[in-house]
């Protein structure tokens, strides 16, 4: 029902930066607060960054000043522009959606893109 299509995951060097983005499709569905969230080997998965249809956004305290969540309403897509990047931030990041459909609540993961950082 809903596609969630995730680009932009590289490998790169401390410092430099990045820009995730996840295009949300559905027919007839309204996509209400999207984010990003991230597992690295062995730790649990976590929040990112999230923004409301309202364009509020919530960050994690270890990106603030860093990275910044952005969306695009008129093409369901949610963006992550990450900045001065360090190699904690190595992980895989998933695109999280939450989505309305025929007054039933939805919830959806993307698969997931990988960003190293390493020099």
């Amino acid at each position: 029902q809903v596609q969630l299509v995730e680009s932009g995951g590289n490998l790169v060097q401390p410092g430099e930066s990045l820009r995730l983005s996840c295009a949300a499709s559905g027919s007839g569905f309204t996509f209400n607060r999207m984010g990003w969230y991230r597992q690295a080997p062995g730790k649990q998965r976590e929040l990112v960054a999230s923004i409301t249809s309202g364009n509020r956004p919530n960050y994690a305290d270890s990106v603030k000043g860093r990275f910044t969540i952005s969306r695009d309403s008129a093409k369901n897509t949610v963006y992550l522009q990450m900045n001065s990047l360090k190699p904690e931030d190595t992980a895989v990041y998933y695109c999280n959606v939450d989505a309305v459909h025929r007054y039933m609540a939805y919830n959806y993961w993307g698969q997931g893109t990988q960003v190293t950082v390493s020099s």
